[in-house]
């Protein structure tokens, strides 16, 4: 969880438009993925949920002891890790038994949530002198705008090869990217948990 004590107004009331900005991109990146059978926009949907999960918790843990930090780390990771799994196994079982996407949503979707992380980055920018936290928040909100960019590719990919092959492979890769790092968030937020007084497991 992000430390946001002390938090400014202004701080606080940016986080809140992140907030809804990125939990309705992941709810349009999953609802478009689904129909229009694009697991890469599920794969993507991933980091609007890793977002809106990180400052939506951090918000509501203000305060709180280390312990209710802790365990806020880990639902975040266990949520996270559940997702992943389940676009995980979407995307090797639409392998089997294939679904052709459709490109044009693809790349009108993946284009729409460029412009989303952009405008987080753009809210959250102001704020990056007085915490190290959000300077590196600002460098993840480039990677997500590079993976967004890399939906786009894959939809011009599967128009061009008129395959949905551009579009599972790179599913894959970033779901299980994306779940080997939440796997490794997860460790640590139980060795935090532990560490400060109660184990999770008991």
């Amino acid at each position: 969880m992000m430390p946001l004590d002390g938090l400014t107004s202004g701080y606080r009331n940016a986080l809140w438009i992140v907030i809804a900005i990125t939990g309705v991109m992941f709810l349009v990146e999953m609802a478009a993925g689904h129909i229009y059978g694009s697991h890469v926009l599920q794969a993507d949907a991933l980091d609007f949920l890793d977002d809106a999960l990180t400052y939506a918790l951090s918000l509501a843990v203000i305060g709180a002891s280390m312990r209710i930090r802790a365990a806020a780390a880990c639902l975040k990771a266990i949520l996270l890790c559940l997702t992943c799994l389940w676009v995980l196994s979407s995307s090797i079982y639409h392998m089997f038994v294939l679904e052709f996407p459709r490109a044009e949503i693809m790349g009108a979707v993946g284009l729409f949530a460029v412009l989303a992380n952009t405008a987080c980055l753009a809210l959250l920018e102001p704020h990056t002198h007085r915490d190290a936290h959000i300077r590196a928040d600002g460098l993840n909100y480039r990677h997500d705008i590079a993976g967004n960019v890399a939906v786009v590719i894959a939809a011009l990919a599967v128009w061009f090869l008129q395959s949905p092959w551009p579009d599972l492979l790179l599913a894959i890769v970033a779901t299980g990217q994306r779940f080997s790092n939440t796997i490794q968030m997860l460790r640590q937020a139980v060795r935090l948990y532990r560490a400060s007084g109660e184990s999770p497991m008991r």
